[in-house]
């Protein structure tokens, strides 16, 4: 009876906590040039790039877009899952060499060593701040990516929490064949998520293309779809699965997770520890705990 008297209590103080704390702040309208940002689902946001006569090339406004998009939904309470795919042929061309030539003129203006090379450091900071934005961001990344996936394309994906594609994908680290190293992410990230270290130094010295098969035989993508259409569903799908759940779980999960890979497995567990003894303490894990043990309805989490 005292049992479930507490039960009754507890189910009681954690509707409270919900209602009281599910804000109805005003959604907010992401407006940019090269992106296009939906609601696909409650929580589940669906970012595009949008610059499909130019291939999804990246030019310096996607650049910075990118970066202020994935900053922006990081703190957006509404937002607790996010969709990445894009509009057109290909998932992206990589560099816009266009762009990419008035950056030549601009450095040229620099005739002294010392200040070209401050002008380059400045914007190659930039735009790796840009790829990092996914990995920074709170929120778990899903990217969907379709036919051609060119360059800056692998970088980004490489930052991205989870990985579909379609049948017809392909990707190459392209750099090489424009006289560069990588140097927004892919050489850092890649070697983390393909394991074997041949593999991956052929793919980055020459450049060739891997298809969709190859990219998951080597754990580059999770799933691969036959469509387009079926891809982003299913992306969405996930996504609405992940907004389900508690953003305190969520979140500190992918925090941890992304802590963990470059330090050390005691140091990992430190890291939890300092996160969870005070998550521990949140509402939403009073209101799993009395969902689970009362195999209730689903539980409503509050807006984080």
């Amino acid at each position: 009876m005292l049992l479930n008297g507490g039960k009754s209590i507890l189910r009681t103080m954690a509707a409270t906590n919900v209602s009281r704390n599910m804000t109805t702040a005003a959604k907010r309208e992401y407006k940019f040039e090269t992106l296009s940002v939906t609601e696909a689902k409650p929580f589940v946001y669906h970012v595009s790039f949008n610059r499909p006569d130019r291939l999804n090339a990246f030019n310096r406004t996607m650049w910075f877009e990118l970066g202020k998009c994935f900053n922006d939904l990081s703190y957006d309470s509404n937002c607790r899952a996010i969709v990445l795919s894009a509009n057109g042929k290909h998932f992206t061309a990589g560099l816009d060499l266009m762009d990419a030539m008035k950056f030549g003129q601009e450095l040229a203006e620099f005739e002294d060593v010392a200040r070209k090379a401050n002008f380059l450091e400045q914007k190659i900071k930039a735009y790796q701040d840009s790829i990092s934005s996914l990995e920074k961001c709170q929120k778990p990344v899903i990217v969907a990516t379709h036919s051609a996936c060119v360059g800056a394309g692998v970088n980004l994906i490489a930052a991205a929490d989870i990985r579909y594609c379609t049948d017809d994908a392909w990707f190459t680290v392209k750099e090489v064949d424009i006289g560069m190293a990588a140097d927004v992410g892919a050489l850092q990230r890649l070697p983390k998520i393909i394991k074997s270290q041949s593999l991956l130094r052929e793919l980055c010295f020459t450049g060739r293309k891997f298809d969709s098969k190859e990219a998951y035989e080597n754990g580059v993508v999770s799933r691969i779809f036959k469509t387009k259409d079926e891809m982003i569903n299913g992306a969405i799908q996930l996504g609405e699965t992940i907004a389900s759940k508690s953003p305190v779980a969520v979140q500190a999960t992918k925090r941890n997770l992304i802590y963990s890979m470059d330090h050390t497995t005691q140091e990992g567990l430190d890291h939890i520890c300092e996160i969870n003894k005070m998550n521990l303490q949140s509402e939403d894990f009073v209101n799993a705990t009395i969902a689970g043990a009362t195999k209730g309805d689903p539980p409503i989490f509050a807006k984080l």
